[in-house]
């Protein structure tokens, strides 16, 4: 089966000399398109109803409007009038992803998961949730009545665990290796703790660890995501920024070894029959090819798993 991936140009806006590097998703397209079995489509939006399932009506308006300031930027990306729409594309991605993966058992939304955002309130280069937007779009649609988050960014997903905790139907996993609380990253893991929760878990990556330790914690902690039976979709944070060269990682990991843990992802996935759509979250590294390598092998991980022959 083919796979659908959803990309728009809209997806990126200008944010001037910003460690984010929006042009990313436009590499990424542009780095997959010559796979025969990658169909890019651009998504539509999601709309306000959508985004008012998950977030507060004043947070929402800070976004399209751009006041109060504060509110507007608290994810720390200068505000412009082009933000609101950007960032209803990009969730609108995810939800398109989730129902395309229902339907054929894997796609991909070429934008970030949005996983440090919370109900009202902006955190870490995060707006609007998308994991959660489109969690409550296809329950509300019929399409879940159950989901599950499998995060792997660098960076623990503090926003979804909130959001996650009046959502008895979601179950996340978060395995990291900086946490993030009120906007600040710690590099160090061993200095803090959080307070995992019914429906969400979180797992800390030693500073240092390698493949061989992400490969370990992997088979450990995936069994988790069926914890509460088997969900009717995996929704998967595919983070890019575990990658050594990454300013933000004390992780000793290679291209390689991330590609085998989305392998391992998706193996896991197909042989438990979960549906999974991914996106592509954190890199940070100066030199923006890597990051782009990272998240295209994450579909060369894809083919492998659920299309070797294409592989």
């Amino acid at each position: 089966m083919p796979l659908t991936a959803f990309y728009d140009p809209g997806f990126a806006i200008s944010l001037g000399d910003h460690i984010m590097p929006m042009r990313k998703f436009a590499m990424v397209a542009k780095g997959v398109e010559s796979f025969p079995d990658v169909h890019l489509v651009s998504p539509d939006p999601a709309t306000e109803e959508d985004i008012l399932r998950v977030h507060t009506l004043d947070y929402a308006k800070a976004i399209r409007n751009g006041e109060p300031r504060a509110l507007a930027e608290s994810q720390k990306f200068p505000w412009s009038p082009k933000l609101y729409p950007s960032v209803c594309l990009t969730n609108g991605a995810v939800i398109a992803a989730g129902k395309q993966a229902v339907r054929d058992g894997a796609s991909a939304a070429l934008a970030s998961g949005f996983h440090h955002s919370f109900a009202d309130h902006g955190e870490g280069f995060c707006t609007f949730n998308g994991l959660i937007v489109a969690a409550e779009k296809l329950r509300a649609e019929g399409v879940i009545q159950s989901l599950a988050i499998l995060d792997l960014d660098l960076h623990y997903g503090n926003g979804t665990a909130s959001l996650c905790v009046t959502r008895p139907w979601v179950y996340a996993l978060s395995i990291y290796g900086n946490d993030y609380a009120e906007n600040i990253p710690y590099r160090d893991v061993s200095t803090r703790h959080h307070e995992d929760g019914e429906n969400h878990f979180s797992v800390a990556i030693p500073n240092n660890a390698d493949g061989a330790d992400m490969d370990r914690l992997l088979t450990e902690n995936l069994p988790r995501l069926l914890k509460n039976g088997r969900p009717d979709l995996l929704l998967y944070q595919a983070g890019a920024d575990p990658l050594r060269d990454d300013p933000y990682s004390p992780l000793n990991l290679s291209h390689e070894d991330l590609y085998r843990r989305d392998l391992q992802v998706f193996e896991f996935a197909k042989e438990n029959q979960l549906p999974v759509a991914w996106v592509l979250a954190g890199g940070y590294t100066p030199d923006t090819t890597k990051v782009v390598e990272a998240h295209v092998n994450t579909f060369r991980a894809w083919r492998k798993a659920f299309a070797p022959l294409n592989s």
